[in-house]
């Protein structure tokens, strides 16, 4: 069995939505003709038909052998307008996913779309769409309208989700200093694999891991740099008293039990984080059907590394099964 945790999936009206209601975004048109979005002048998001198309989906899924893709929004997902907005978007775009679940079970799992600007509102459909809707866990983004993750006022959400041991997928947002990446698409292929690497750290030296041990994070893109950097964090931790205030362990204790997808496809990278985390932490994903993920490499990518076929099995479908809500 090959469960995909990390693919996207909008709701026909979302993009309507964000015309109307988008106080933030650029919508425009790039060289070929597609509608991209853009923040501060950096384009993050090509809109693909297979965005809204559930038959195209299942097509390509069934000529590479996917049996389940997990659905969740993406960027922006619901966070670009006012407090009304977000909340009536999160519910629309909830009973949409989970609707599509119910027409095709044994292919679609989905994740639910909080309202994080407004934490009372996000708690409110938090429990409507995992109790209620019966979803798979929640999606957030890296950053809420570029507050980090470990604000205070997020704690009664983090709370929440250990309280319920969901799984939560941390979703890279525009980063901060996306007015640098405007040149050559920079902002998905760089900024968000380090606004995830930073959210994550600064999780970590915050505590939220020590103090929410049952939710189950899922850290997209291979965790960013995270693999590469534990070691770093650890040295951090020795040697800056600032980064001991809060957490009574290594960083490295706390990052290896998230989970990290392989939206990489880089077999060296792959093993990096194989070798550092452990198997039992990673579970495929392909970024699908964003322009630069790929629902095939997300296969062969794993099936091409050499580790015992246990292994695979754990990365492909084990872990997944293991760490999802309502299944």
């Amino acid at each position: 069995m090959k469960i995909d945790l990390h693919t996207h999936f909008y709701p026909p009206k979302y993009f309507e939505f964000l015309e109307e209601h988008n106080t933030k975004y650029e919508m425009t048109k790039d060289a070929t003709g597609k509608k991209i979005l853009k923040h501060k002048g950096a384009r993050f998001l090509t809109i693909t038909p297979e965005m809204t198309s559930p038959e195209n989906r299942l097509k390509q899924m069934d000529e590479v052998g996917v049996d389940v893709q997990v659905l969740s929004l993406s960027v922006p997902n619901v966070y670009f307008s006012d407090d009304d907005n977000n909340l009536y978007l999160a519910r629309e775009t909830n009973d949409y996913l989970a609707a599509l679940r119910d027409r095709y079970p044994k292919r679609f799992w989905c994740l639910a779309s909080v309202p994080l600007g407004n934490v009372e509102h996000a708690l409110r459909e938090l429990d409507r769409a995992i109790n209620q809707l019966g979803m798979n866990g929640v999606i957030v983004g890296s950053n809420i309208d570029g507050r980090p993750l470990n604000s205070p006022e997020f704690e009664p959400f983090w709370a929440a989700c250990n309280r319920m041991k969901l799984t939560v997928t941390m979703h890279p947002m525009p980063p901060l200093g996306s007015e640098l990446m405007f040149e050559y698409g920079l902002a998905p292929m760089v900024g968000f694999i380090f606004d995830s690497t930073l959210a994550a750290a600064r999780m970590a030296y915050d505590g939220i891991f020590e103090r929410y041990p049952d939710m189950k994070l899922v850290l997209p893109h291979l965790g960013g740099a995270i693999p590469y950097i534990v070691e770093r964090l650890d040295n951090g931790f020795r040697a800056i008293p600032d980064c001991r205030e809060r957490i009574s362990r290594l960083p490295s204790e706390y990052l290896k039990n998230v989970y990290y997808d392989t939206v990489s496809f880089h077999a060296p990278a792959l093993m990096c984080a194989y070798h550092t985390v452990g198997v039992d932490r990673i579970v495929m994903g392909s970024d699908y059907p964003h322009i630069i993920g790929h629902i095939d490499r997300a296969v062969t990518s794993i099936e091409e590394l050499d580790i015992p076929d246990e292994d695979k099995e754990k990365i492909f479908s084990g872990n997944a099964l293991k760490m999802l809500t309502n299944l």
